[in-house]
């Protein structure tokens, strides 16, 4: 009988969540920058192997803040650890441990279904890996850990193996060419967003969000084009002239990246058409909070 289960993927920011998921699923399935805090959704990621079918369920990094955005985000993680047969604790063996690994511990002591550890960033001349072992063994002395790298994929094999081990019996959820759910809206709005991380990351990483009005197929001759329109909304004018850039070059730059990754993910060219607006204070709005981040 074959093994079919979800898996969260749980650590502080900036522990490699997001790598790792696209590494196991052998394709990009949750954009990532070097910024804390890109994901802010779970994102699901199918791996499919002779052994079976694991849904990973990637998420917001784990940590402190009194802000009404970043509560939603953990509540989420704190969700997403009560509806999965698994979880999958990310350490970064990079970056000494603080008080958002404790609490991140203490989160996943309490927790009754099976939790794995994993250490990232072995490949790192920075790595410390056995003073991030013994920090963990001295809450979870019972744990089991492994020793990873999401970039150079040492590790993940072994990884997959023991985590197929805590899924239960089924016949898979998804079919065996998916390597995520993700809706085409969805998809569309987290690659502008990676782009405008990239090119704002100094400045505003977290004010903004995208929001997709209109996809459209169009026939055009003999090819078939996608046509988008969507907004990358911020919270101030001058936040809006910083996405704007001078002379427009900055969201220009931004709408050419993500036009070309979009194309990767469509079997027809695309055509984007991407503006700018203000949204005050969007951060402190439950409704679209609740919408943003889920």
């Amino acid at each position: 009988m074959q093994k079919s289960g979800f898996t969260a993927i749980v650590g502080r920011p900036s522990a490699g969540k997001s790598t790792l998921l696209n590494a196991l699923c052998e394709q990009k399935v949750s954009i990532v920058s070097d910024v804390p805090q890109t994901t802010r959704n779970k994102v699901r990621g199918i791996v499919n192997r002779d052994q079976g079918q694991i849904v990973f369920v990637d998420t917001p990094g784990y940590h402190h803040s009194s802000k009404k955005f970043n509560i939603h985000m953990v509540d989420l993680v704190r969700g997403a650890c009560e509806e999965v047969d698994a979880v999958l604790y990310l350490v970064d063996t990079t970056r000494p441990p603080g008080e958002e690994e404790r609490d991140m511990l203490a989160l996943v002591a309490q927790l009754s279904r099976p939790v794995i550890v994993a250490l990232n960033k072995i490949d790192m001349k920075t790595s410390a890996r056995s003073e991030a072992l013994h920090f963990i063994l001295a809450s979870l002395p019972e744990a089991e850990v492994l020793e990873i790298s999401a970039v150079t994929g040492e590790g993940l094999e072994e990884l997959l193996d023991r985590l197929y081990l805590e899924m239960p019996e089924g016949e898979p959820m998804y079919p065996q060419d998916y390597y995520t759910d993700q809706d085409p809206v969805f998809r569309v709005s987290e690659v502008i967003r990676e782009k405008a991380i990239h090119q704002t990351k100094e400045e505003l990483p977290h004010a903004l969000y995208v929001e997709v009005a209109d996809m459209e197929q169009r026939q055009e001759g003999d090819k078939e084009i996608l046509w988008i329109r969507a907004f990358l909304i911020v919270e101030r004018d001058s936040q809006k002239g910083i996405v704007v850039g001078r002379g427009g070059e900055k969201i220009k730059t931004i709408r050419q990246a993500a036009q070309r990754e979009i194309g990767k993910l469509f079997p027809y060219r695309v055509h984007l058409d991407l503006r700018v607006k203000v949204h005050p204070k969007w951060r402190h709005k439950d409704a679209l909070l609740g919408r943003l981040i889920r």
